[in-house]
């Protein structure tokens, strides 16, 4: 039988269930869980992605949690996982993604409705032109400065937009001092929305330390959420193409 208390511990994963059509069968999300809108304000909170509140995911007795290894922490999991059935999802690349998503549509009760699904993004996510390609350096927080490298989603997501990541002989999340950066010299510099929330004046910060770079705002949602909302990137990295290019000229 298909779990009926499903708790979502990630944020990118509520909204694919959500997509699924499990709407009714969500019981409880994390307080970072904000898409949809309009659905996600009916569903009560379990906490942060790594402070739950364990006495609400009790008293919401789950018959299903999904969680993921590098949202969520391994004490707060391994603890969940000795009363109910947890499912970890650990997603590095768009292909991870897809098997994710199938996994996540057979645990409950929804494979044809995610086959659908992961086949629609495999069909809209291609590879950019390798002609495009420019080296950036994507960053993620601040004081300190930390980039995506490597073994990231972020990274994967940057390739198939047609970027070379700058750090990535690095890996994770490495943190970068002004120096670095300089050196490295990227075409590129995507300050991300989430989980830093950089905005319009950090775009001056970076292009004191890279005066040569072309310092954009990217949203950090496209690039590091592996869900549903795959099926969007194409049609962003076309869009943040034009506008780089319009920057450029």
């Amino acid at each position: 039988m298909a779990p009926q208390r499903i708790i979502s511990l990630v944020p990118s994963q509520t909204e694919l269930l959500f997509d699924l059509g499990l709407d009714a069968e969500i019981a409880g999300i994390t307080k970072f869980c904000i898409h949809p809108a309009d659905k996600v304000h009916s569903k009560p909170s379990m906490g942060g992605t790594k402070t739950l509140h364990m006495d609400r995911i009790h008293a919401l007795k789950p018959d299903l949690i999904i969680a993921n290894k590098e949202e969520n922490t391994r004490q707060e999991v391994e603890y969940l996982q000795q009363q109910y059935p947890v499912y970890v999802s650990d997603v590095a690349t768009i292909a991870d993604a897809l098997t994710m998503i199938r996994e996540i549509g057979t645990l409950v009760g929804k494979r044809s409705e995610a086959d659908a699904l992961a086949n629609q993004i495999s069909q809209t996510l291609y590879p950019a032109p390798q002609s495009l390609r420019k080296t950036v350096a994507y960053f993620i927080w601040r004081k300190p400065y930390m980039a995506a490298a490597s073994h990231t989603f972020i990274d994967s997501m940057l390739t198939m937009a047609g970027f070379t990541n700058v750090f990535a002989a690095q890996t994770r999340y490495p943190e970068i001092n002004p120096e670095t950066l300089s050196t490295a010299q990227p075409d590129l510099i995507f300050l991300s929305s989430e989980p830093y929330p950089f905005t319009q004046k950090h775009i001056d910060e970076f292009k004191a330390i890279c005066p040569s770079a072309t310092v954009v705002l990217v949203d950090g949602e496209v690039f590091s959420w592996y869900g549903s909302r795959l099926l969007r990137a194409s049609d962003y990295f076309r869009n943040l193409h034009t506008e780089i290019v319009r920057q450029q000229s």
